[in-house]
């Protein structure tokens, strides 16, 4: 089985749409935030891969994060004007699966972020966001 890399913690900022898919864990670097999990059977499509739908949402949610983290972590409202994804290989259970994001722009009212999705280390996915900064 795999373990969580040393560097990851705990993520503490848990909503509904998350809550069913923890533990999640967090690693805020310099200029990202990232999220990781290993891949458990609740992550799964009936083919057993990593679904899509659970990579697209924690991708925004590590993008939107990243920006925050980026502003200097006090910004109480991002909204997801666009997203999209391009998916190419696959997690399975057991495998950590992480999220790299990377800030590409920002400005006062927007940003627009990226990122490389991976399971054990191999890419399956990249994921691209802009957002609009509402505070």
């Amino acid at each position: 089985m795999t373990t969580v890399p040393s560097e990851f913690t705990p993520h503490t900022r848990s909503s509904a749409v998350t809550r069913p898919w923890e533990p999640i864990y967090a690693r805020a670097c310099e200029n990202s935030f990232q999220l990781g999990l290993i891949i458990s059977e609740a992550h799964c499509n009936g083919r057993g891969f990593l679904h899509g739908g659970v990579i697209a949402a924690l991708a925004d949610n590590a993008m939107g994060l990243t920006l925050n983290h980026a502003r200097g972590g006090n910004l109480t409202g991002i909204v997801t004007t666009a997203l999209s994804l391009d998916y190419f290989g696959t997690g399975r259970v057991g495998q950590w699966f992480q999220i790299v994001p990377r800030l590409v722009s920002t400005g006062r009212s927007s940003g627009i972020a990226d990122a490389l999705i991976s399971a054990d280390g191999n890419p399956i996915a990249r994921a691209n966001a802009t957002f609009r900064i509402l505070s």
